[in-house]
């Protein structure tokens, strides 16, 4: 006898994981979270393995982590996942104190952050067939040739 279990918030493509009290303040964070927003996943953790900041390994963490709770437990593929929201929290500061000159303080703030991954499952672009739009034939016939005036190709078509 436990709690009813609460609706999903997420779609049924959808996978998140959350890092919490990451040592790093949100605005930094967030320079590392917009490098991965709206890509695919493997091309996210390529950045991110690559990435010269020290927190993108933390990051990196998360992007993984989402893609094992989106392929384990909601049975997506990962070959079609893509970053569809990566979004940045504030959480504790740490205040410390420094000494200064004649006596008096000064307060130095150690903010810590939180990151949100979501994943989203996208159709393959190989699985869709490519149709052909209706005007492409139209377009390529009215092109004027190169290098030839318009009284040029006006005798042509009149021969």
């Amino acid at each position: 006898m436990g709690k009813p279990s609460r609706e999903r918030s997420l779609s049924d493509k959808e996978a998140r994981a959350i890092a919490k009290n990451l040592r790093v303040s949100p605005q930094k964070l967030n320079l590392v979270a917009g490098l991965i927003r709206g890509k695919k996943v493997d091309k996210a953790l390529a950045d991110l393995e690559f990435s010269r900041k020290r927190i993108a390994q933390d990051v990196r963490k998360v992007v993984m982590s989402a893609v094992a709770n989106a392929e384990n437990n909601h049975d997506l593929d990962v070959n079609a996942l893509i970053v569809a929201e990566a979004y940045v929290g504030k959480n504790l500061v740490m205040k410390r104190f420094a000494a200064r000159g004649r006596g008096r303080g000064f307060s130095i703030m150690k903010p810590f952050s939180q990151i949100t991954v979501v994943v989203r499952e996208t159709e393959a672009e190989a699985e869709k067939p490519k149709a052909k739009s209706k005007g492409a034939g139209k377009k390529a016939a009215a092109k004027k040739p190169a290098g030839k005036s318009k009284a040029a190709a006006a005798e042509k078509e009149a021969e």
